[in-house]
């Protein structure tokens, strides 16, 4: 049995012909950049994530750095975020000569520990990212308060997250700018780069528009801002028109696959956990495992990938050692990258191709 990590072929054969349709007619309108299809994603995005305005660039890490653009995050300002990431969540902050700032993560949602945020301020602290891993939001309404009572901008980067919700509240509205990824794999993804930002801040709004468009002013030839080429391709916009159709029902598909591996997989296997006030859109099913590395190997053996998601946390990444983290500096994230495991989970995942990856798993801790 073959099985895919994440099976986007599965997807596109039933979204073929309207994916299709919808490419070659903005092919014929040939409005590559900033056409139609961009700005009505950006309508039925803003209204699917509850917020005034959605502002559509060409990646989820171009949207973080808008984001700490539009805030105007100078050299040698602070802003804390998580180790346990990917590299993007710091990168952007390096990238603007700012200083990452890292704070442990919670044991159980794996997400940014408020708690361990607010020692960690001090008067260069300008802002905080806080990231939707896996899938479920982080404790926003905790940060939030710390970061409104110390004077600091949140950025909630839910590249992961896009669907889910936090106390009923929608994935992309929890912030003062809420970022996501359309990269092919995520949840809801296009067919390349892509990305989105999150405000009800009109004024963040318009300099983020500006910010994506080199700084553009009132045409393409008068600039007010130092800005960015960081626009939504078009046919990406189209593409992800189509997808939304149907991204309801992949959601809840994803939620049965992930309670059936909750309730099939053995006592070996450590299983998330999603809080009482959270609902996941199960961006990775990352459990925590012994063994790892040779039931990897044994899972490869038998067609089934897997994926380590993240082998080395963010404050032991050779380009950032300038910053003078040490190993045990954050025990809980360093612990999570030596025995966190994804298995495969999306939409398509059929029942017999859980059960053959369950019965796999269990049976390696059953023979010891």
């Amino acid at each position: 049995m073959k099985i895919h990590f994440v099976d986007l072929r599965r997807q596109y054969q039933r979204l073929k012909e309207p994916i299709l349709r919808t490419l070659q007619q903005n092919m014929q309108e040939a409005s590559f950049i900033m056409g139609p299809a961009v700005a009505e994603l950006e309508k039925r995005l803003a209204h699917f994530t509850g917020v005034q305005h959605a502002i559509g660039c060409g990646s989820g890490t171009e949207a973080l750095m808008l984001a700490l653009m539009a805030e105007d995050v100078q050299p040698d300002d602070e802003i804390i975020t998580t180790p346990f990431s990917f590299f993007a969540t710091a990168e952007v902050i390096a990238l603007l000569k700012a200083r990452p700032v890292f704070a442990d993560i919670d044991p159980e949602t794996f997400n940014l520990n408020p708690a361990n945020i607010e020692p960690l301020i001090t008067p260069k602290t300008k802002g905080i990212i806080a990231v939707d891993l896996f899938g479920q939001c982080a404790d926003h309404d905790s940060i939030n308060a710390i970061a409104q009572k110390n004077n600091l901008f949140v950025i909630e980067d839910a590249a992961q997250s896009f669907g889910a919700t936090y106390k009923k509240r929608p994935a992309g509205s929890l912030a003062k700018i809420g970022c996501t990824s359309f990269f092919p794999a995520k949840p809801f993804g296009c067919y390349g780069d892509g990305g989105m930002l999150f405000t009800n801040d009109a004024e963040l709004a318009a300099t983020i528009q500006s910010l994506r468009n080199h700084g553009m002013g009132q045409n393409k030839y008068d600039h007010i801002n130092l800005g960015l080429n960081a626009r939504l391709d078009t046919l990406q916009a189209a593409v992800l028109l189509e997808k939304l159709a149907v991204y309801p029902e992949e959601i809840q598909a994803r939620q049965q696959a992930a309670v059936y591996y909750a309730r099939h997989l053995g006592s070996a296997v450590l299983k998330p956990h999603i809080p009482s006030y959270n609902t996941s859109v199960w961006a990775q099913f990352s459990v925590r495992v012994k063994q790892r590395t040779t039931l990897r190997e044994a899972l490869q053996q038998k067609g089934i990938p897997t994926a380590v998601h993240y082998p080395k946390p963010l404050h032991l990444q050779p380009a950032l050692a300038y910053l003078g983290y040490q190993c045990n500096d954050f025990p809980i994230a360093e612990q999570l990258c030596t025995d966190i495991l994804s298995l495969p989970l999306h939409p398509y995942l059929t029942r017999t191709e859980q059960d053959f990856i369950i019965e796999t798993v269990n049976s390696f801790y059953e023979k010891g």
